[in-house]
């Protein structure tokens, strides 16, 4: 599961540098920063998740 993170964590920020980078290609920074804002929530809900009182 990690490692699907980890992919959208780098294909986020990829699609940021291209954003900013290539001249008309504005949306895939917002793509790019949407998939991350994404990823981060399902990564909180997923860690407030395991913690689990000990019986």
């Amino acid at each position: 599961m990690m490692v699907f993170v980890l992919v959208v964590v780098i294909a986020a920020l990829l699609l940021g540098i291209v954003g900013i980078l290539v001249h008309g290609l504005f949306y895939l920074l917002i793509i790019g920063i949407v998939l991350l804002v994404a990823d981060l929530a399902f990564l909180a809900v997923r860690a407030t998740r395991r913690q689990r009182p000990l019986r």
